[in-house]
């Protein structure tokens, strides 16, 4: 492959092809007149693994309820059956309830 000089119009059969990357996705349409495809972004929803490995989970039981530390962030609640219940929805669906969190917490501040 030759190296072109960058006020020189480079032929587009010269061009690599854009490389898909992960949590996007290809649609043909006009990004510009070079590549004529356009990546539109869409969220990066990581798998479920990932997201539970991101944050250390402890449990500390009061004499009434519970503390339930996810990260940095302490969540007191009244009794351990809604602590339980909301570990075991963050444990089966961790992405759509630390987005539910994360609101709740920058909601607060």
């Amino acid at each position: 492959m030759r190296d072109y000089d960058v006020n020189e119009r480079v032929p587009e059969d010269a061009m690599e092809q854009p490389v898909e990357m992960r949590g996007y996705d290809r649609v043909d349409n006009e990004r510009g007149p070079e590549l004529g495809q356009k990546l539109m972004m869409k969220e990066y929803k990581p798998n479920k693994q990932e997201i539970l490995r991101e944050y250390e989970l402890r449990i500390k039981f009061l004499s009434v309820g519970c503390v339930v530390s996810v990260g940095c962030k302490d969540i007191p609640f009244r009794s351990v059956k809604e602590a339980m219940e909301c570990v075991n929805d963050y444990v089966n669906n961790p992405y759509e309830e630390s987005k539910k969190w994360r609101e709740l917490f920058e909601s607060e501040e």
